[in-house]
C-alpha cells in the first residue's frame, strides 16, 4: 500500500512538470481590468488554443472572470498570474458563447467551486466525444481540459450586483455570431465585453453566423456610451474596436446584395468577391471564402 501511494505521488507530481505552459501575457486596460489576449490564428499546437482573449475584472474582492480559455492548463496559469497583480477569489465566471475556445476552461474553475455563468443555449449544447480544440491541440496541453457546460443559465438578461456594480449580462437572443452570443456591460467602469461580436486583427467567422442580425448587435452597441469595447480576439480595446467587424460585414453584405441581384450563383460569389480593404487581416486566405458562402445562403432567402 505505502509503494502504491508513493508511485501515485511520483505519478502526480509528474503529471504537474509536463503540464503545458502558455507563457502568458497579462494586459492592463483600465484600473479594474485585466486581459489575455489570443493569437490571431487558427488553434494549433503551436498555440494551444491560445488565440481567443480572456479578462478579469476586479470588483473590489473579487476578480469576474469573462470567458475561460481553451483549456484547464491556460485557465490554470491565468489565474496564477492575475493573482500576482492581486490576490482575489473568484466571483463568477461568464461564458460569451458557446465556441469551446472561450470555455473550456471552466473545467479549472469548477475544480475551485466557481459558479459558471452562460447562455441558455449551453442547456442544447451535448457534450463531445473529442471537441474541435481537442482535436487541433496537443495531448500534453488538452490534459486535465473536460467539458463543464455553465450551471447560471442567461435567457434575455441578469444583472449581478458585486460589490455594489452592477454588471449587466444580456442576451443577443438570435442568431449572430452564434445563436448563443452575451455581451457585458459594466457602466460604472465604461467598458463592454462583446465576445465574438467584436473581431480585431483577424477577420471574423460567420460560419455559426447571421450577417443581418450581427450587424444589428453591432449598430446597437456603438450607440452605448462607454470608453471601452473589449472583443473576444484582437487586442483593441477603444471604442472603435468594433469598427473593423461592423466594416468588414456590411462591406460583405453590400457586396452579396449585389452579386444576388445580378443573378450570380454561390459558386461565382465565393470565387469573385474580394475584399480588399481586409487581405491583409490575419486569417483573410483561410475564411473569406467560407464567410461569403455562409452570408450567400442567408441573404439568398431575402430577395
Amino acid at each position: 500500500m505505502i509503494i502504491v501511494r508513493i508511485l501515485w505521488t511520483l505519478l502526480l507530481a509528474a503529471s504537474q512538470i509536463l503540464a503545458f505552459e502558455y507563457d502568458l501575457t497579462l494586459s492592463k486596460v483600465n484600473d479594474s481590468t485585466y486581459c489575455f489576449f489570443g493569437k490571431p490564428e487558427a488553434m494549433n499546437t503551436h498555440n494551444n488554443g491560445n488565440m481567443s482573449n480572456s479578462c478579469f475584472v476586479n470588483m473590489g474582492t473579487s476578480y469576474l472572470v469573462i470567458d475561460s480559455g481553451p483549456t484547464y492548463f491556460y485557465a490554470k496559469q491565468a489565474y496564477q498570474t492575475i493573482k500576482k497583480i492581486k490576490d482575489l477569489p473568484i466571483s463568477y465566471v461568464i461564458n460569451t458563447h458557446t465556441h469551446d475556445d472561450h470555455w473550456l476552461g471552466n473545467s479549472y474553475y469548477k475544480e475551485l467551486g466557481i459558479s459558471i455563468i452562460g447562455s441558455k443555449e449551453f442547456k442544447n449544447e451535448a457534450k463531445l466525444e473529442m471537441t474541435r480544440m481537442q482535436k487541433n491541440i496537443s495531448k500534453e496541453a488538452y490534459a486535465k481540459t473536460k467539458q463543464i457546460f455553465p450551471n447560471i443559465f442567461v435567457d434575455k438578461e441578469k444583472i449581478l450586483n458585486l460589490e455594489g456594480t452592477k454588471v449587466y449580462i444580456k442576451s443577443v437572443n438570435k442568431k449572430a455570431h452564434t445563436n448563443s452570443d452575451l455581451f457585458i456591460y459594466i457602466p460604472e467602469y465604461s467598458t463592454i465585453f462583446a465576445g465574438d461580436l467584436v473581431f480585431n486583427e483577424r477577420l471574423p467567422s460567420l460560419r455559426d453566423g447571421n450577417i443581418d442580425n450581427w450587424i444589428e448587435v453591432l449598430k446597437s452597441i456603438r450607440f452605448m456610451d462607454v470608453k471601452y469595447i473589449i472583443g473576444g480576439h484582437g487586442d483593441k480595446v477603444s471604442k472603435n474596436s468594433l469598427d473593423m467587424t461592423y466594416k468588414y460585414l456590411s462591406e460583405l453584405k453590400e457586396k452579396l446584395t449585389q452579386a444576388l441581384e445580378n443573378g450570380e450563383d454561390l459558386e461565382n460569389a465565393v470565387n469573385n468577391i474580394k475584399m480588399k480593404d481586409f487581405k491583409d487581416f490575419k486569417m483573410y486566405d483561410t475564411l473569406q471564402r467560407q464567410n461569403v458562402e455562409t452570408a450567400y445562403r442567408t441573404l439568398e432567402w431575402e430577395l
